[in-house]
Formats: structure tokens, sequence, C-alpha cells
């Protein structure tokens, strides 16, 4: 897989490569009501524009899961974070980028969530984010999360 998109000829027909990155999310429960989890709504302008998504983000060359989800979490929602276990993992291929995803189990340790990167905050059961517009990415495991297929939690 290219790093950078271009143009690649096989067979007589032309493909577009895409570029693959490595994408942390966090399962992150309200504090007054582990039934509800934190989602955000991408900025308008961008890429995905308007969609809902699981907060995180792209981990960068040399950092762990963890710490990029930590890093992100941080920069984008001004909350410190205890990053637990993995809960699900997928791949999905947009036209521009190729989405390696990966969901964590995670706590807020300190910090009230700030839209900082965000266009809204909410926390939702997993049943109410069926209603709203979420990333194809985060389709999966949402409908796992839905279905309680991810296991325990914490």
């Amino acid at each position: 897989m290219a790093l950078l998109a271009g143009l690649q000829r096989a067979e007589g027909v032309t493909t577009v490569a895409t570029r693959t990155v490595r994408v942390v999310a966090a399962l992150i429960p309200g504090r007054l009501d582990a039934q509800r989890f934190l989602v955000q709504q991408r900025l308008p302008g961008g890429s995905r524009a308007l969609l809902w998504e699981f907060p995180g983000g792209k981990v960068e060359a040399g950092e762990t899961d963890e710490a990029a989800l930590a890093r992100e979490c941080r920069e984008e929602l001004d909350v410190e974070l205890s990053v637990g276990r993995r809960l699900w993992e997928g791949r999905h291929e947009y036209p521009d980028l190729t989405v390696e995803l990966v969901l964590y189990a995670a706590r807020m340790l300190s910090g009230e969530p700030k839209p900082l990167g965000a266009n809204a905050l909410e926390f939702r059961t997993p049943g109410e984010m069926q209603s709203l517009p979420f990333c194809e990415a985060d389709i999966p495991l949402l409908e796992e999360l839905v279905a309680g297929r991810l296991g325990a939690l914490d």
C-alpha cells in the first residue's frame, strides 16, 4: 500500500492507491451514567464533515496506541484518560483513505470534555447513537456495541 495517494496501472485498469492510517478511538462512559458514552461530531469543512465518531485520532510514528489515544483526547477534549483493554478492531476503505480502527475502553481521570477538536460532543446510549450519522468506519463497531458483543467494558 502506498503511503501517498498515487496512480497504479494493473492489467490496463487505472486505480487509485490510498494511504493507510491507524486510528485509535475511546469508549468513554459518562461519570454519572455508565450506560452513556462520549461521541463527537467532526468539524465542518474537512473530510467526513459533521459525521459522528468515537473520540480519538491517528497514531503517529513511534507512538503506542495507548499513548496516541491519551494524547488525542488531551489535545481535542482537554481530558486525561486511563486507557484500558482493546475492545474491537476493524478496517475500512474510503475512496481516499484506508483506516485501521481500534477501539479501547477508557475512563476520564480528570477534566470535563470540551469540543476543542470537534463540532459537538454528546453522551449517548448505544441505542441513541444509531440515530446519528456516523463515519462509515465506525458503523461496524457501533453495531457490535449495540448488540452487546464487546464484552466487559472495563
